[in-house]
């Protein structure tokens, strides 16, 4: 249900809190008429002449108030209460217009205390804000590109976009990228509650600073009687350079074996000695991401234990736990039961994986300390010592919704991680023997402009890694990970019931009768899953979003090497759907085509000559230790060289001898 103003505007201006609150003329007046619950007793309206409106599944009924600044008891609002609740559904979602005006622009920061530099902020501001809005709202997100020397875009990490694939902001996909000096609205209806985050989808640059908390409100919350206060908690990893000078570090020849750049620190609400003021005997609901690039992090608050209730959106029943695990992307909500005085205070630590890491420097400070702080005159005690970092299984989680096991598949895609040198020498991350190559038309534009043939996964070309999935369709993802290191895999446009996890080492899948006795019958749902090394995972999700949808490794490194593939859902559904024309405008002006395959022919489609296309394979017989070992021969013949010439073309200096005292310099 949303009341609204006479224009039209439903600009959010405040959540009810039981509380009079006064708004500006044609702004939200916002009960809690549906869902059987009362609103604010009281509603004080400033403005003569505001007409309030509720909308309910298409109908509208006004009431015209024409007083300043009179109370209105909520009664004064139950007729047409009562008639929009007759007209819609069992359950009424409130909603209103929650808008932001975002310029994308740089700034200096300095989080760890080590180091400033450029970070990309939001409205000259870092961290960026937090989003917040109620299930069934709209968002609607204006943004100005404000950087002068790069493109951006937004994505909705773990929004669906039902009914708006146009919104979720990968560039290349859904989108062209944002150029300097251009303005692209993003304008979508959420309705999944939880927490989220977004960020940048373009050159891997959230890394940079692009990304920050959204959470999804919900009235329904399973656990919300007993929560007394609600709290956001990101981790992250903090780099001393930009990506744009790491990237071409990290994908050269002179990094043959792919070493990720391992990152200079670990933050908690991008800061470091973070301070949470808390009081005792009450529960917080502590809403966790993981907005890191690289490293996942072990998560624990010495003295209290944590009771997760949501992962990735998905509320689950109640798991009991001492230490979490977060990837890169994942988020947890617990509760946290605060202790009965106010003696002491407590560490809370993020703690990086460094098993992700091919090298610890010296100078690394893998974890992050902050505190939940009591008593602020008491002292801030450092982290004990930890024997094991042990954190809770995800897989034993049990979504609360009770949701089952999909039936069998119709379609099984297997998708087999490596890594590998290409050509050029740098290491790629491979699906098959495929690494992705962006093509010249969004993904999505082809499907829009490729009338029967969208079917046809050739238009999305060949280096996309496409997967044309038919409209309701039971799809099952077997990932097998051929790599020493632990990946996290996410993928957009849906979650998925995570069915089976092997132990490290365990080697390739084998669909056999035995594995399926494993699966659980309610199996944990959530949209990004970590795979161990050499293990393999199984995955379940059922193709009910039309949309260009990707599926990729959640380590930034990894994106840009190649890891990704893409699900085109239901092409032949999206022929209704409208790009608006800011996005279109931001294709002209990057000069990026809008039709067309992923060659950018729109004549013949199945011609994909001129696509972009990865390095060359390497020549037969090169390995990545004997690309090492011809790049450092050939560094120590060059260093070898100069120095011979450096010896043989210096000034040579004359001899003294008894008789000739030598020249003063």
């Amino acid at each position: 249900m949303a009341l609204e103003g006479a224009s039209g505007q439903r600009d959010l201006i405040s959540r009810w809190a039981g509380l009079d609150h006064a708004t500006a003329r044609n702004d939200i007046v916002k009960t809690l008429l549906g869902r059987g619950r009362e609103g604010p007793d009281r509603l004080s309206l400033g403005q003569p002449g505001i007409d309030v409106t509720i909308v309910a599944e298409g109908r509208t009924d006004t009431l015209p108030i024409n007083t300043t600044g009179q109370l209105y008891n909520h009664m004064l609002f139950l007729p047409l209460a009562r008639l929009a609740l007759a007209a819609s559904s069992a359950s009424l979602a409130l909603a209103a217009t929650v808008r932001h005006d975002f310029d994308i622009t740089w700034v200096r920061r300095n989080p760890d205390g080590a180091h400033e530099r450029p970070v990309i902020g939001i409205n000259h501001q870092w961290p960026i804000p937090p989003i917040h809005a109620n299930v069934g709202d709209r968002v609607v997100i204006r943004v100005r590109n404000l950087l002068g020397n790069q493109t951006t875009s937004l994505h909705f990490h773990g929004l669906f976009m039902r009914g708006t694939p146009h919104m979720d902001g990968p560039d290349a996909v859904s989108q062209c990228p944002i150029p300097p000096g251009s303005e692209f609205t993003y304008d979508f209806i959420v309705n999944q509650p939880g927490t989220y985050w977004y960020h940048s989808h373009t050159h891997a640059q959230y890394p940079d600073g692009l990304r920050g908390p959204l959470i999804v409100h919900d009235a329904d919350f399973p656990y919300r009687k007993e929560i007394d206060e609600e709290l956001v908690l990101t981790l992250s990893d903090w780099y001393h350079e930009e990506m744009s000078t790491l990237i071409p570090r990290f994908l050269s020849k002179n990094n043959p074996t792919g070493a990720e750049p391992v990152p200079q620190s670990a933050l908690l609400n991008e800061t470091q000695n973070l301070e949470v003021n808390v009081r005792p005997s009450r529960k917080y609901l502590l809403r966790i991401i993981n907005m890191g690039a690289f490293a996942g992090q072990y998560f624990w608050i010495e003295g209290h234990n944590l009771t997760i209730v949501e992962v990735d959106g998905v509320y689950t029943k109640r798991a009991e736990a001492s230490m979490i695990y977060l990837s890169a992307a994942q988020r947890v909500s617990v509760i946290v039961e605060t202790r009965s005085d106010a003696s002491a205070n407590f560490p809370i630590v993020g703690s990086m994986d460094t098993l992700l890491f091919d090298v610890l420097p010296d100078d690394l400070n893998y974890n992050s300390t902050g505190w939940l702080v009591y008593d602020d005159a008491k002292p801030k005690p450092e982290p004990a010592p930890v024997d094991e970092l042990e954190a809770f299984d995800d897989m034993k989680l049990v979504p609360w919704d009770g949701m089952e096991l999909l039936p069998e598949p119709q379609r099984v895609v297997q998708l087999d991680v490596r890594m590998d040198n290409l050509g050029d020498g740098a290491n790629y991350a491979f699906f098959g023997n495929t690494t992705y190559a962006m093509p010249k038309v969004p993904s999505l534009y082809t499907a829009l402009s490729a009338g029967e043939l969208a079917s046809n996964p050739a238009v999305y070309g060949e280096y996309t890694r496409p997967f044309v999935l038919a409209k309701g369709e039971v799809v099952q993802i077997v990932l097998n990970n051929q790599d020493p290191g632990r990946h996290p895999f996410h993928l957009h446009g849906h979650n998925f019931q995570a069915i089976y996890r092997s132990p490290e080492e365990a080697g390739l899948w084998e669909d056999v009768e035995e594995a399926y006795r494993k699966f659980a019958k309610v199996p944990m749902r959530r949209d990004t899953l970590v795979v161990l090394p050499e293990g393999h995972i199984v995955l379940r999700f059922r193709a009910d979003n039309p949309g260009v949808w990707l599926f990729h490794c959640h380590i930034e490194w990894h994106v840009v090497s190649g890891l990704v593939a893409t699900f085109v859902e239901a092409p032949l559904e999206l022929k209704g759907l409208t790009i608006p024309d800011d996005h279109l405008d931001a294709c002209r002006q990057a000069g990026i085509p809008t039709v067309g395959n992923a060659a950018a022919n729109s004549v013949d489609l199945l011609d994909l000559s001129g696509q972009n296309e990865p390095p060359a394979p390497l020549p037969d017989g090169f390995t990545p230790r004997g690309i090492a070992a011809l790049v450092f021969s050939c560094i120590a013949g060059i260093v070898g060289v100069g120095v011979v010439a450096w010896y043989g073309f210096a000034a040579a200096q004359p001899i003294a001898s008894p008789a000739t005292p030598p020249a003063s310099s």
